[in-house]
């Protein structure tokens, strides 16, 4: 077996124990919340596709992929369709973006993580908490085959949380070769749909890890009377505190921080609409569940109601894994 911190292909030599340097501070970062959703079968009125996306085993952009299932490079066996997904973005897709091939580097690239979205995760889909199927008189249905709830799939499958100290360094890095053609090919191989969204990152409560296993994604939209950066004014030096001062948020929370939308990198319908999002990590998927059904969090959402659109906004649970990151420690940005 050979030595991770000497094998140039191995992903985990960017980031700690292989790491020899890190860099840290309190200025925002600038990060690229690149939302995706996997290359299937869904047909495109269920879901957008972007041109190029999902490819055939010929390298083909596939326009309509429902009607050719077999032909979907990723997997074209659909009970297979999504774990082989979520092993190809972790296993594959994510080495592939960190490797240095000879005259590239992915220096810039401060910090990398993958959010792969678990179903089985509280979402605002399908809170919790969770209750036995019962009858009237307090017996668990005999019928559950008839009873199973509709599943409603949030937006996004997950997304890939990608900072750098300044917006210059994204086109150092995505303008390269290695990843103007390469990484994009695996992600049109992957992906049916990318955000390409540019944003500011406040971290309100630092991590004092760097393997937070556990992500709440929260995706905003603002209500329609307040501009952007009224909205963003109001999540950062106001909502922030009322998060900050919950009693659930010190006794769960692990790392909180705001990425707020300051542009995109590309035309992006999707992304482009997003004010701002807010990443909260945890320890454990309970600890999610034992947050979001605490008074205080109750607190919280009622503030976030306030000024938010509740109607377009979302929230999800996935597991975070870094693939890279050059900040040791976390330190929380200036505001």
């Amino acid at each position: 077996m050979s030595n991770a911190a000497e094998d140039p292909q191995a992903d985990n030599r960017h980031r700690p124990p292989y790491r020899a340097t890190y860099q840290t501070t309190t200025e925002p970062l600038i990060v690229t919340p690149t939302f995706l959703t996997r290359a299937d079968a869904t047909p495109r009125s269920v879901r957008p596709q972007d041109e190029g996306a999902t490819r055939s085993k010929h390298g083909d952009s596939l326009d309509n992929p429902d009607a050719e299932p077999a032909e979907i490079a990723l997997e074209a066996d659909s009970n297979l369709g999504y774990e082989h997904w979520d092993e190809y973005w972790r296993k594959v897709h994510g080495p592939k973006f960190a490797y240095e091939e000879p005259g590239s580097t992915s220096e810039p690239v401060l910090r990398y993580d993958q959010i792969h979205r678990v179903a089985g995760g509280p979402s605002s889909y399908f809170r919790p908490p969770y209750h036995a199927m019962v009858t009237d008189d307090q017996k668990l249905v005999a019928d559950p085959y008839a009873r199973v709830p509709a599943y409603q799939r949030p937006r996004w499958d997950g997304f890939a949380y990608i900072a750098y100290a300044a917006e210059a360094d994204i086109n150092r890095v995505l303008k390269q070769p290695q990843y103007d053609k390469r990484v994009v090919a695996d992600e049109q191989t992957a992906f049916r749909m990318v955000t390409r969204s540019i944003t500011r990152e406040y971290i309100l409560l630092p991590s004092p890890t760097h393997r937070d296993p556990i992500s709440l994604v929260k995706i905003h939209y603002r209500k329609p009377e307040l501009t952007r950066e009224a909205f963003q004014e109001r999540l950062l030096n106001q909502h922030a505190e009322v998060v900050l001062a919950q009693a659930a948020t010190h006794t769960y929370v692990r790392r909180y921080a705001q990425l707020h939308n300051i542009g995109s990198t590309q035309y992006d319908p999707e992304g482009s609409l997003m004010d701002a999002i807010s990443v909260l990590s945890f320890a454990s998927m309970n600890d999610v569940e034992d947050f979001l059904v605490s008074d205080d969090y109750q607190t919280i959402e009622a503030d976030e109601a306030s000024f938010t659109d509740l109607a377009q906004s979302e929230f999800w649970t996935g597991i975070t894994y870094s693939v890279i990151n050059r900040l040791l420690p976390e330190l929380a940005t200036k505001r």
